[in-house]
């Protein structure tokens, strides 16, 4: 007699192998204008994420990317190469954290400009968000990019984490005056991305998006 191996429990193996390793999630710093704020608050988040033995953490820091605005299928050298900065990392992703300032009631060109060089990269994948501003925290940001994520096939987290007047709680050091509030927000918003990181990323492993 033959045994087989009903596919059952074929598609269900690489789903469980995928399980057993750490969800990549690359953090997006999306300003890059000049005296920002965003390398403060960023690295309060990456110490968050780095302190999860379930993730690890890659940055994509925009200030760092010089993309133009003219989208081509066909880009000249100099435009593949700082492609080459972000593309792989948005790649080889699982789960996402956009960092967003809050200008003129939305978010940065830069951050629309780097969405909107990618597709596949960000699909089936989700996106958690961390802003800061003024009285509004940077969050009519976050509501701006909603919609933009969600016609990529994300799945955009609920909770964020918002900095309100956010040059007032931080010290020179970059220490949070009072972090008890933040760090909990951190967490809910982590363990939700983890959730969904870890139901997607297993999903894809047994059937591949899109199939």
């Amino acid at each position: 007699m033959t045994e087989t191996t009903s596919p059952q429990f074929l598609s269900a193996a690489p789903a469980a192998r995928e399980a057993e390793k750490p969800l990549h999630v690359v953090v997006i710093v999306g300003s890059n204008r000049e005296g920002r704020f965003g390398p403060i608050v960023a690295e309060w988040l990456l110490a968050r994420v780095r302190e999860r033995p379930d993730l690890s953490v890659d940055v994509v820091d925009l200030a760092e990317v010089d993309l133009p605005t003219s989208l081509s299928f066909s880009p000249s050298a100099a435009v593949a190469a700082e492609l080459a900065k972000v593309t792989p990392k948005l790649a080889a992703a699982d789960a996402f954290i956009v960092l967003t300032p809050e200008y003129n009631h939305s978010y940065p060109a830069s951050l629309k400009n780097v969405i909107d060089w990618h597709k596949a990269e960000w699909e089936a994948k989700p996106v958690a968000f961390v802003s800061y501003g003024g009285l509004s925290g940077g969050l009519r940001a976050v509501e701006h990019l909603r919609p933009v994520f969600a016609e990529l096939h994300t799945v955009t987290i609920r909770d964020t984490v918002s900095f309100h007047n956010a040059g007032a709680l931080f010290d020179d050091a970059g220490n949070h005056h009072d972090p008890t509030g933040p760090d909990a927000a951190a967490k809910t918003l982590l363990d939700q991305l983890s959730w969904w990181g870890w139901a997607l990323r297993s999903a894809k492993a047994a059937r591949p998006y899109g199939s």
